[in-house]
């Protein structure tokens, strides 16, 4: 790469050694310049710390299973700053882990959240106008689940008394509630030109004349509203939602704050909202400090799959061939990658409309095309094939699979929903989720972690809907004010095994000015939930993200119990760090007195069944005379990899010897009846 170029791609760079932002810096990159951890030593990498925040001793177990640990720690004023998913504040010391002051916004257990108890993270923001060292001259701005926005002294936690009243506003949702958790807020708010800016989580499904997705501006320093945007133009059509739940990025110099619009409610059937549904399933650019339209792109016309935006814009300057060009790059749960002109939302390589499947049920309006980007690749298969499905054991294979996926309607990508029953793959969790992606600026190259399963959606005419109690597994939406009501599952054998084959997650790197796929690799085994700890490489679902790092390094989390490392170049899995539970969140990576750390929030993930924990943890490289750490270990150790994989082939031959014997005493049995 010339020099020139080099260089200022290095200047558009976050700080050498803090991350002072959800995404690493304010347009959701995930990338660091640090470079003292590289592939040829990672494997050294031994605990730091390990900070205990003391829900899983306060909360009652049941509360605790509607939890989802999530953050992403900031490293801000000496501190390493983060949330917990009841909304309380911890500032940490960040070689440690020693805490440092703790704030408890007293969110009610009664919350019953539709989205779990989470908090992806909290915000910080340095007031330029304010006197140095004055009380709350930076500040930690955070939502919570019971839609308040909170603001604190970013060096002692105290709330800030001239925001709000006594540091805090309460949105006005502006209709009643079903239940206190139907509204709520997941996602880290953006602060840019003295304006704070907050999305909203709303349930799924719940009725038609949902809560509106407006998104909320406030005076970053008295809380006053400034402006509010709606996705969605009410004339004519009854819906709500069309809500922003992801992170959102900023832009300063522009002046611009970005948003990814989910779809609007509910979300299987949209009769009362004919047409493109305005500007949901978008992403949209508007003034910071007037809330003004400036563009809008629409990835999805007219959603009926859930397939909205899960994950922040990331904004890049890249490399197209004809000079650098500041973009806005938007992954999607179906594997898609629009890359944006910053300015104008113009597509910088073409976007293709492609007829879709048709035929939805009565009412429905679809629409004939959907948007296809052509230059950057699908960075997951699209469409469910029969030779797709997972027989495992792989002679027998499996008939509870078998059951669930016959009859189903799959005409691939965009199959309506059905009251026969609909294949949806990428499931409407997969693709990208709200980890999103990350991108190299000196490398070019983005970064993301990618789920595999398939979703069975199912209508259900209002009639028989009435008194229904699907069994456990299955999501159930009354859909109440529309002719269907919906189920919901993942399609699932009764070892718990996903129907469709393995990778179930993987991690891609893609080479956008190039358009193609530079390598995919497969991130967790099931070492962490088969019997004997028996580690198949197939890959965990990944909604969390990846941090990546300029030493040549990306690291991430999966749904077992390990932090991971691969090479950057090459995809190869190098370095696996111990977790006490799953770390489903977004890792991190900071420098702080010459020492590099990593970290991420180690709590499991309640809805897909893993161990919860209540850790946030910490590696760096050993000192001098520090021994080795058992809770790391390189994958290419000699032997190892032999070893591993002659007791999961003898495992594995034991039983699929063992269910064939079954499925040969069933047979005999059966034919002594007759």
């Amino acid at each position: 790469m010339p020099g020139t170029l080099l260089g200022l791609l290095l200047l558009a760079a976050p700080p050498a050694c803090a991350w002072e932002y959800w995404g690493g810096d304010s347009g959701g990159q995930r990338f660091s310049p640090l470079t003292q951890i590289t592939p040829a030593n990672v494997g050294n990498l031994v605990p730091a710390f390990e900070f205990h925040t003391g829900d899983l001793e306060a909360r009652a177990p049941a509360l605790m299973a509607r939890t989802k640990f999530e953050a992403t720690p900031l490293l801000v004023e000496d501190s390493l700053i983060f949330c917990t998913p009841f909304n309380e504040v911890i500032a940490l010391d960040p070689a440690t882990g020693a805490q440092k002051w703790r704030y408890d916004p007293k969110v009610s257990p009664s919350q019953r959240p539709g989205n779990r108890y989470v908090c992806r993270g909290i915000t910080y923001w340095a007031d330029g106008q304010a006197a140095k060292g004055a009380p709350c001259s930076s500040r930690i701005f955070m939502g919570t689940n019971d839609y308040r926005v909170i603001a604190l002294d970013a060096r002692s936690g105290t709330p800030c008394a001239d925001f709000g009243t006594n540091g805090e506003v309460r949105i006005e949702i502006g209709k009643p509630l079903v239940w206190p958790g139907e509204f709520q807020i997941t996602s880290p708010p953006v602060v840019s030109h003295g304006v704070v800016v907050v999305g909203s989580s709303i349930s799924d499904n719940v009725r038609v004349d949902a809560p509106l997705g407006i998104v909320r501006a406030f005076d970053a320093r008295s809380g006053a509203a400034r402006w509010s945007f709606d996705p969605l133009v009410h004339d004519g059509i009854s819906a709500g939602h069309a809500n922003v739940w992801a992170p959102m990025s900023v832009d300063d110099e522009r002046g611009l704050v970005f948003l990814p619009t989910t779809s609007p409610s509910p979300d299987f059937w949209g009769g009362e909202r004919p047409g493109n549904d305005e500007h949901a399933n978008s992403v949209v650019a508007l003034r910071t400090e007037t809330g003004e339209l400036v563009w809008s792109f629409q990835t999805v016309h007219h959603d009926v799959w859930d397939y909205d935006l899960p994950a922040q814009p990331t904004l890049a300057r890249i490399d197209t061939g004809d000079g650098l060009r500041d973009v806005v790059i938007q992954p999607t749960k179906q594997g898609f990658v629009f890359v944006l002109d910053r300015d104008t939302g113009k597509p910088v390589w073409p976007v293709e409309e492609r007829a879709v499947p048709q035929g939805g049920v009565e009412g429905e309006k679809l629409s004939p095309t959907q948007p296809f980007p052509t230059h950057v690749p699908d960075l997951m298969p699209q469409r469910f094939a029969p030779e797709d499905e997972f027989k495992f054991p792989p002679i027998i294979g499996s008939p509870s699979c078998d059951a669930q996926l016959s009859g189903l309607r799959n005409d691939g990508l965009y199959t309506p929903p059905s009251m026969q029953g609909t294949m949806i793959f990428p499931m409407t969790g997969g693709g990208v989720n709200w980890g999103g992606a990350a991108f190299d600026p000196i490398n070019q190259v983005l970064f993301a972690n990618t789920s595999y399963a398939v979703h069975l959606v199912k209508l259900i005419p209002r009639a028989e809907a009435e008194g229904l109690k699907p069994p456990p597994g299955v999501d159930f939406g009354r859909q109440i004010g529309a002719p269907f009501a919906m189920t919901r599952k993942v399609a699932m054998s009764k070892l718990g095994l996903l129907c469709n084959k393995p990778p179930w997650g993987a991690l891609v790197a893609v080479d956008l000015k190039a358009g193609k796929i530079l390598w995919r690799s497969t991130v967790g085994t099931t070492e962490d939930r088969a019997p004997l700890e028996i580690a198949f490489k197939w890959g965990t679902p990944l909604v969390n993200g990846v941090a990546i790092t300029a030493g040549g390094l990306v690291f991430t989390g999966a749904m077992d119990a390990y932090l991971r490392a691969f090479d950057a170049k090459s995809g190869e899995e190098l370095w696996q760090g111990r977790l006490p539970v799953p770390g489903v969140a977004n890792p991190m990576t900071y420098l702080w007195k010459g020492e590099q750390y990593v970290a991420i929030a180690a709590g499991g993930h309640s809805e897909a069944g893993t161990t919860i924990g209540d850790s946030l943890v910490a590696f760096r490289l050993p000192r001098p005379g520090e021994a080795p750490s058992l809770w790391s270990r390189t994958i290419d150790r000699p032997g190892g990899r032999f070893w591993s994989k002659a007791i999961v082939c003898v495992l594995a031959l034991a039983l699929i010897a063992v269910a064939m014997w079954r499925w040969w005493r069933r047979a005999r049995l059966r034919k002594t009846a007759i």
